[in-house]
């Protein structure tokens, strides 16, 4: 891969020759001892040009071939975290030195630059089939049924969760292809837990939860919370709640005490 000696014009101009006299590719190169696939780009410049020397280039000529630009492409594009290093060791193996600016002058020629890699919840396949089937079931919902909803749920937020940094190289609306992306899951030392809800007109009451969070406590929080909330935003007549299908959302104590207030659940 790394750059070869240019041929001399005498012997461009014998392929040349040999290729006016009627010889195939294969036939000149066994004859001149030469690449086939350099006497097929000499013939095809002569074709195009109708000449054999380089043509005038303004600047230095690129330190990277093409065949290397088309590797480190491969490879960053399978494997997008990648770093420049990688890149300017794997081009000195096949024997062209460069320095890391190179290469990140070569990626963001073809498009490609350097960005943080977004998190991303950690979602086995039934997760993603589960929300693939709630958006298109949703999927022609007006403007005034999304006014309606109002969205709940709990978070864990992280104290003392490491927080490091990953990137990757991508181009432009790439940032949340898988491969582009940082898997997180909630877990680490020291955190606190938080519920909450929204809709379109606004944010309600946000609490802290101490303990562990059992089925009462939620409905506990639901009757303490949720309801003044959905009075304080004026969701009206109507509204309709949202929640995720954790166990104790789902648990037959909870679906009677949401029937019971006359809350429809988004389902």
């Amino acid at each position: 891969m790394g750059k070869t000696k240019e041929l001399s014009k005498d012997v461009r101009d014998k392929i040349v020759d040999l290729h006016k006299a009627g010889m195939g590719y294969k036939t000149i190169s066994k004859k001149l001892g030469e690449k086939v696939t350099t006497v097929g780009a000499i013939v095809r410049k002569w074709k195009e040009h109708k000449m054999t020397i380089n043509r005038f280039r303004s600047g230095a000529p690129r330190k990277i071939s093409p065949r290397g630009v088309s590797m480190i492409l491969r490879k960053v594009k399978k494997h997008p975290r990648t770093t420049r290093e990688e890149l300017v060791n794997d081009l000195k193996l096949a024997g062209t030195t460069v320095t890391k600016k190179t290469i990140g002058n070569t990626l963001h020629r073809n498009g490609l630059k350097s960005c943080r890699a977004r998190k991303v919840p950690l979602l086995k396949k039934a997760h993603v089939q589960a929300r693939l089937k709630f958006a298109n079931e949703h999927l022609n919902d007006s403007v005034s049924d999304w006014e309606k909803v109002l969205w709940s749920d709990e978070t864990k937020i992280e104290l003392f969760g490491i927080n490091s940094t990953r990137c990757v190289w991508r181009k432009k609306n790439a940032a949340y292809d898988p491969q582009n992306t940082v898997p997180t899951v909630k877990h680490g030392g020291g955190n606190i837990l938080l519920c909450g809800c929204f809709s379109a007109k606004g944010t309600g009451q946000l609490i802290r939860i101490n303990g562990k969070m059992d089925g009462a406590m939620y409905r506990e929080i639901l009757n303490d919370n949720l309801l003044p909330s959905a009075r304080k935003l004026k969701m009206g007549r109507g509204w309709v709640f949202q929640h995720d299908n954790d166990p104790k959302h789902t648990a037959k104590a909870t679906k009677e005490w949401l029937k019971k207030k006359h809350i429809k659940v988004m389902e």
